[in-house]
């Protein structure tokens, strides 16, 4: 679709549109795997030290709308991504807290479809994280937790500057989270959590040139119902803003997003766990608009 096509182009110059395009917004950084720390709830729960975890993470997302100052850009705007992520996980104690260092490896695939096929297609390995959990309050009798956690992004990831489309970021991240889970009835868990994100620049071969990032913050709470000791029911929503971009000495708007899920967790035998949810975006602006967003989520603890 050319760019005269696009309505009320006066609030959408056209240095601001190319590097849209060329993913200078967050809003398309965020939809490869270095995004915002999403949670499963549960996930501050924490195993004996010892217990070391191993996890596949696969996601499928379907996004339909393009959306900026407010207004969704007309055409056929869609983009899909698969990303399967191993993370391992050995919890330790250290000086009576216990503390979980762990690694994710994440591979992408992106794809530009319907009026945004022009923007092809990446995949490859995305940028390696490195966390490691510190629990400050850990009382399993009463199922009370809460912690802090650091994941630092290495600038790993498949990326070239003459691709429009990149599973890596070219850039380091630091994400401070914090987060807990408290048990509000016998069948009833709530989960919540907050954190920021600090972006160190891209190289100077980044497309549209080097570019650099306010801090970014997310929020998010879920809900469990505990149908057995083996199977969950569980819904949360988020909102997260990326922080404003500079590239080019032109300052643009963050890319904000709003999305909820439901889904539901199970034990099928011994030490494993399967975790499926459904969700998809309330709002977003600056960005792609998740139409459709599956994840699964396979544990095994030994």
């Amino acid at each position: 679709m050319p760019l005269s096509s696009f309505r009320r182009a006066d609030r959408f110059p056209r240095a601001r549109i190319l590097s849209l395009a060329a993913l200078a917004s967050p809003a398309l950084l965020a939809s490869t795997p270095a995004a915002a720390v999403d949670l499963d709830a549960g996930d501050y729960d924490p195993a004996k030290p010892g217990t070391t975890l191993a996890l596949v993470y696969l996601q499928h997302a379907e996004r339909d709308e393009w959306r900026i100052d407010d207004e969704k850009l007309p055409g056929d705007n869609r983009l899909n991504s698969d990303v399967t992520i191993v993370r391992v996980v050995h919890y330790v104690d250290i000086g009576g807290v216990t503390v979980a260092p762990q690694v994710l490896v994440p591979v992408a695939g992106l794809r530009g479809r319907g009026d945004r096929a022009t923007l092809g297609k990446a995949s490859g390995l995305g940028d390696i994280i490195l966390a490691a959990p510190i629990w400050l309050v850990n009382k399993p009798e009463s199922n009370t937790y809460f912690g802090i956690t650091p994941y630092l992004y290495l600038p790993t990831g498949d990326y070239k500057s003459s691709r429009t489309l990149n599973v890596g970021e070219d850039r380091w991240k630091l994400n401070l989270q914090a987060a807990g889970s408290v048990r509000i009835a016998p069948r009833v868990a709530l989960d919540a959590g907050a954190d920021i994100t600090v972006y160190g620049k891209t190289g100077n071969d980044y497309a549209g040139g080097q570019m650099s990032q306010k801090v970014g913050y997310q929020v998010q709470s879920s809900l469990r119902y505990f149908l057995s000791s083996a199977v969950d029911l569980r819904a949360g929503i988020s909102h997260a803003d990326f922080g404003k971009w500079t590239q080019a000495s032109i300052i643009s708007a963050a890319t904000t997003q709003t999305k909820f899920w439901v889904g539901s967790a199970i034990k099928p035998f011994g030490p494993t766990q399967l975790i499926l949810t459904y969700g998809r975006d309330l709002d977003v602006n600056n960005g792609f608009k998740e139409a459709n967003r599956i994840n699964v989520r396979l544990l095994y603890a030994f």
